[in-house]
């Protein structure tokens, strides 16, 4: 790994968080409202909901291997996520015409947009996660990345919360305040680069370790590291259970609950505020306990997510709830991040991350569909606990790989000690 002075590292970490504030601020405007704005605007269906969720998956499993391969060619990395970055944030400015298109289904066209958007956006995060892992030392990613989180979380509530209130104030089926947020989205995504071009990077001296193209070999290099290999067990049990449920949560929310502009951006600010209050929290006990330990805690935590929402259709009650929620999801978003980080070695970083990358699109653009199968083939009710019970499975498993590879290290010391 390149040297960092602790003056450079301190100025990345500085710009890394007014990146993040400008990205989650772009990010905010779309993710919260586009379904209010697909299913109230351009009236989609349960179908065009769920595509919404697991299209994007799709593209990125299209996108992470052309990625890999050109990230692994290149000296430095900061230019090529800064493109793939705006081309990505390109296609909110798109999404502003998306109303005035009379000759086909406009709740077609976006999902085929927000489909094409992850591409870019695909390659743009396996990058900058490859970026960041150069640049942030791993004595330094516990502390720092529960700080950025914890920043850019406040950031993110105070516009989610306020962009509800604004678009309360118009009738759901007007378009015009969704496109002015998609311009906003946009231009605060080319803060978003610029910030990004601003990171201090250094240029590797030699050429750069090239992942070997060979698939049967890449195949033997990842399971011959047993952690990692046992981490992706995991994480792909946690996120079938996961990510199936997040079609089914916009649907209860303004379906069944029939949740307002506004109390979606409650919905996300109660989620928000304590994930805000936690996300120190989980870094300290991560440092004491280790990862895979806190993050049995966290995704059981998360189990308890879909079964608990459908108990009522009460607006408070709902927003009660995500304020539960969100202690887990600080915890669990941070903790898988730091976690691959962790048990990906540093030569061949970016296929790890890639593989790890193309495996959860896979399963972001099954889940969804499973998700909203069930929920048509039996109810809301079925579809959510087998959500939360997949997830206590994925959560149970985090545990028994923690002990697993602890009791392994554990013996591999004591051999060292008998054979000196």
């Amino acid at each position: 790994m390149l040297e960092y002075t602790s003056h450079i590292i301190n100025k990345n970490e500085k710009l890394s968080i007014w990146n993040g504030a400008a990205s989650i601020i772009s990010n905010s405007f779309i993710s919260g409202f586009v379904p209010l704005f697909a299913i109230g605007v351009l009236q989609a269906t349960n179908q065009q909901i769920a595509l919404i969720s697991s299209l994007p998956q799709l593209m990125s499993i299209i996108g992470m291997i052309p990625g890999a391969m050109w990230i692994n060619r290149l000296e430095t990395k900061k230019q090529f996520t800064a493109i793939n970055v705006f081309a990505a944030r390109f296609f909110l400015f798109l999404m502003v015409f998306v109303p005035f298109i009379t000759f086909m289904n406009q709740a077609w066209v976006l999902v085929v947009l927000i489909a094409l958007m992850n591409f870019p956006n695909a390659i743009a995060t396996l990058s900058w996660q490859s970026l960041i892992a150069d640049i942030i030392p791993d004595h330094r990613r516990g502390q720092f990345f529960s700080e950025r989180n914890r920043i850019l979380t406040i950031v993110g509530m105070i516009i989610t919360f306020v962009t509800g209130i604004l678009l309360n104030m118009y009738p759901k089926e007007v378009a015009g305040p969704y496109q002015i947020l998609f311009m906003i989205a946009f231009l605060f995504g080319t803060l978003e680069v610029a910030f990004l071009l601003k990171h201090i990077e250094k240029k590797r001296n030699t050429n750069p370790v090239r992942d070997k193209t060979d698939v049967r070999k890449i195949v033997k290099m990842l399971i011959r590291n047993k952690p990692y290999v046992a981490y992706i067990g995991c994480a792909v049990i946690f996120n079938i259970g996961w990510q199936m449920a997040w079609p089914l949560f916009t649907i209860f929310q303004i379906n069944d609950a029939k949740a307002t502009a506004f109390w979606i951006s409650l919905f996300t600010v109660a989620n928000q505020i304590s994930q805000i209050i936690s996300y120190k929290w989980w870094g300290k006990f991560a440092d004491r306990w280790g990862n895979s330990l806190m993050l049995f805690i966290a995704a059981v935590g998360m189990a308890t997510a879909p079964f608990l929402t459908v108990l009522s259709t009460n607006l408070y009650y709902l927003t009660i709830i995500n304020l539960w929620t969100g202690v887990f999801v600080a915890g669990t978003v941070m903790l898988l991040f730091n976690q691959l980080l962790k048990v990906s070695p540093e030569q061949n970083r970016t296929t790890f991350l890639a593989n790890y990358n193309i495996i959860l699109g896979a399963i972001g653009f099954i889940a969804p569909q499973i998700g909203v199968l069930l929920l048509e083939l039996y109810s809301m009710n079925i579809a959510m606990t087998i959500s939360s019970i997949i997830r206590f499975l994925g959560a149970v498993s985090f545990l028994f790989a923690a002990f697993y590879f602890e009791n392994i290290l554990k013996n591999r010391f004591k051999k060292v000690q008998v054979e000196s």
